[in-house]
């Protein structure tokens, strides 16, 4: 288990503005590495910690309250289903943000990981890239899953679309542009994206979001999309 020191004395390249702390947990040396030297690459991401099984994931991510914690599927002690439900489930005290990234592309890891309060499910191979934004995502209390798993698992939902589920459109709290929102969200489209789309500013999208996660009850915008594609939401207008 290392703890990273957070070094006061290092350059203020980028000024005041606070990084992102990032504890990655996972059970291979090697995979820690390169995780670590891809974000460490990063201006605005610290890596503060790493653990190499669940349970000292979870001691160190409660001991250094990092603002997202990279968690492998696979691990000794605990796995990192069972991580994620005591650091983001909705049992935890203070809850953290957890991305979830695994070599296994399974369907019910997806389903745990995401019930359990992941905000995030990548898989290994899906690059440096989506690695960065995953993490950058879940700072901001957005949430971002391997577009292949996304639209396997969404297009899931919606051939278990049992008949009641349209009317929970018609009757839900949603305002005909907030259900404009959602359309675009389950499309996969970024809040920039979302905001040229309907010509309107960030701001106004960010408070769509908020106002669709507090009457609907969900925590996500992952939640978000499968809600539009469980209630045959996508591609209606």
């Amino acid at each position: 288990m290392t703890d990273a020191s957070g070094s006061s004395g290092a350059s203020g390249a980028s000024g005041s503005a606070r990084r992102i702390r990032v504890l990655i947990a996972d059970d291979q040396e090697m995979v820690r590495t390169g995780f670590r030297l891809i974000l460490q690459t990063q201006p605005d991401i610290e890596v503060v910690g790493e653990a190499a099984d669940g349970a000292q994931c979870v001691e160190l991510a409660r001991k250094l309250r990092p603002d997202v914690c990279v968690v492998d599927i696979r691990m000794p002690k605990l796995d990192g289903l069972e991580v994620t439900r005591l650091l983001a489930g909705p049992k935890a005290v203070d809850p953290l943000r957890v991305v979830v990234v695994t070599t296994f592309d399974q369907d019910d890891y997806v389903y745990g990981a995401l019930h359990g309060g992941a905000c995030g499910f990548l898989l290994k191979d899906a690059g440096p890239g989506l690695l960065v934004e995953a993490v950058r995502a879940a700072s901001r209390g957005d949430a971002l899953v391997s577009p292949a798993v996304t639209v396997r698992l969404l297009e899931r939902i919606g051939e278990q679309r049992p008949a009641a589920a349209r009317a929970e459109v018609s009757s839900s709290p949603l305002t005909g542009r907030e259900l404009d929102v959602v359309r675009l969200v389950a499309d996969g489209r970024t809040n920039q994206e979302i905001c040229e789309e309907l010509f309107v500013s960030l701001s106004t999208v960010k408070s769509h979001m908020a106002s669709i996660q507090a009457k609907l009850k969900l925590r996500n915008r992952v939640e978000i999309a499968a809600w539009a594609w469980r209630c045959g939401v996508v591609g209606d207008r």
